[in-house]
């Protein structure tokens, strides 16, 4: 029947599943408390040292008292749900529709299922204390570039962003100081402290629970720039 619609009743029957998919992920993710969001890629298979260092790092992060949350596939996505679930936590999966890939993993908890990648990044951003990124493609290049750029214009309060797997990612920073702050300047110092990379688990969770008692003791979030690489 939708298809026999004009397009622009077919527009606003998509505002409200828009509204809709906003709606629920509200509602079930208001009471999750501190939450730590994971990404990486959904290629990794659990043999890949990657997704064995995910499933450590989401056990140990659900250990300190943080939800993780996903985007629900495989991969390390599946390896942060299973290493939550294992420990006894809060394992959350924002599942996405595909056409050809995201098949939900079997590690969680609470599921929710998106349509619209709009909607899903929303619910990574809004109830995430930190983002832990491990090595992935375009998909978590997006959340990861997308989560500094929040911070850099400060249209999102700064929150931890912990790049795991130096081997990965320093071939990306040493891109970003050379080319993009010394050769060009087209971005600034401070810019690089946003993120942090590290290669062990124990140093990610810290980051973070050092990120959450610094908030409770001043009551307000730390403004961008403060964390340094």
């Amino acid at each position: 029947m939708m298809d026999t619609l004009d397009s622009p009743v077919k527009d606003v029957w998509r505002v409200f599943r828009i509204m809709a998919e906003f709606t629920e992920g509200f509602e079930e993710l208001a009471s999750v408390g501190p939450a730590v969001s994971f990404f990486g890629s959904s290629r990794a298979k659990p043999q890949d040292k990657y997704y064995k260092l995910a499933e450590q790092t989401a056990s140990k992060i659900a250990k300190a008292g943080f939800a993780v949350i996903t985007g629900g596939g495989g991969g390390i996505m599946e390896a942060a749900n299973k290493g939550a679930i294992e420990a006894g936590g809060k394992s959350i999966g924002l599942n996405i529709e595909l056409p050809l890939e995201q098949v939900p993993n079997n590690y969680q908890n609470l599921s929710l299922h998106f349509n619209y990648f709009f909607c899903r990044k929303m619910m990574f951003l809004k109830y995430a204390h930190g983002f832990v990124v491990f090595p992935g493609g375009y998909g978590t290049m997006d959340e990861f570039f997308e989560s500094l750029v929040l911070i850099q214009t400060l249209k999102q309060v700064f929150f931890p962003v912990v790049l795991v797997g130096s081997d990965y990612w320093d071939g990306l920073t040493k891109w970003m100081t050379e080319k993009m702050l010394k050769q060009h300047n087209y971005i600034a110092p401070e810019d690089l402290n946003v993120f942090t990379v590290v290669d062990d688990p124990h140093a990610a969770v810290k980051i973070l629970v050092d990120f959450k008692e610094a908030q409770g003791r001043v009551g307000i979030k730390l403004p961008a720039g403060m964390r340094k690489t």
